[in-house]
């Protein structure tokens, strides 16, 4: 058996759904994956420059988030974030977040509607995408109803070479970028290295939003979070700081959660769900999932306040 090889054939199966809702004539695109009386619904977030497809990584079902939860028991949808997908020629309208938020929100009741959330809805969201889903969160009258979130590609600090890379103006150099979110490339598909399978242009905003989060966005909105948390960052992550030092800094953004996990994906890169390990992170997901079903179910949460997982990994 091969690296990318599997025996979970029911995965190749029943491909996600094209989904698209027009919200205030807006269109958000998707992908969708529904199980049949499901435990409950990921909506899962996109980073920068990609998709959806992101998560139903081509030419590899085992690896695609899409049908690994949907054979798991869960429903899951797989949002094109504003400016990107079908509304990607709406990009320049999109900057407002408050746009942004009420446009995923919408979609997600439109794309669900009257089909089974089972125990509700839990947000996971990966890199420039953590930026929609932690607003999403920190929203005072929606986010409380969430389950959980996950988080995955962001961080507080830059480590010193991409802090290096991405603070050339007026762009920072294309190759060098690449290398920093796609390397090393032996923890990815061969033909996916470099994400011309997945890419997309973004919306212009975007590029001063990235800019802003770790320093202002982030700060601002984690203490508002009032949902469990799990954040994951890769081990041979090259944009964010993965050490101990670097999490801690994380967990002092969310004061106020019933259940911080802080975990490291061990063969893993910044892409982490189209890498060769993304079947075993996305299972830590549902995981994680799963126990906020019980924690919301039973009215507590059975575990420590804040828990670390993998952190051997990043000790020296």
């Amino acid at each position: 058996m091969t690296i990318t090889d599997n025996d979970l054939p029911m995965l190749a199966d029943g491909a996600p759904e094209p989904v698209v809702a027009e919200i205030d004539g807006i269109p958000i695109s998707g992908l969708l994956a529904r199980a049949h009386n499901p435990r409950a619904v990921v909506v899962a977030l996109h980073g920068g420059a990609t998709t959806s497809l992101y998560f139903d990584c081509p030419g590899h079902p085992d690896l695609s988030l899409l049908r690994t939860a949907a054979a798991a028991g869960f429903t899951v949808l797989a949002l094109d974030r504003p400016g990107y997908g079908r509304s990607r020629p709406y990009g320049k309208t999109l900057a407002d977040p408050r746009l942004r938020i009420d446009l995923m929100y919408r979609a997600i009741d439109h794309h669900l509607d009257a089909a089974s959330r089972g125990a509700g809805v839990f947000l996971m969201a990966h890199s420039a995408g953590c930026e929609t889903a932690v607003r999403m969160a920190a929203d005072a009258e929606r986010g409380p109803r969430l389950l959980g979130l996950e988080l995955s590609g962001t961080g507080r600090q830059r480590q010193p070479t991409a802090e290096e890379i991405l603070a050339v103006r007026p762009r920072p150099d294309n190759v060098k970028v690449g290398r920093l979110l796609w390397e090393p490339a032996r923890l990815y598909p061969p033909e996916h290295v470099g994400g011309g399978l997945i890419g997309s242009s973004g919306p212009g905003f975007e590029g001063q939003l990235v800019q802003e989060w770790a320093a202002t966005h982030f700060p601002e909105l984690g203490p508002r979070v009032r949902i469990p948390v799990r954040f994951t960052v890769a081990d041979h992550e090259k944009v964010w700081r993965n050490d101990t030092a670097g999490l801690l800094e994380v967990a002092e953004l969310f004061p106020a959660v019933p259940r911080l996990v802080l975990n490291v994906q061990r063969n893993s890169g910044h892409n982490i769900s189209i890498g060769h390990t993304a079947a075993a992170y996305h299972l830590e997901v549902l995981a994680f999932a799963a126990e906020c079903i019980v924690a919301r179910e039973n009215g507590e949460f059975s575990g420590p306040a804040r828990q670390f997982d993998g952190l051997a990994a990043t000790q020296g």
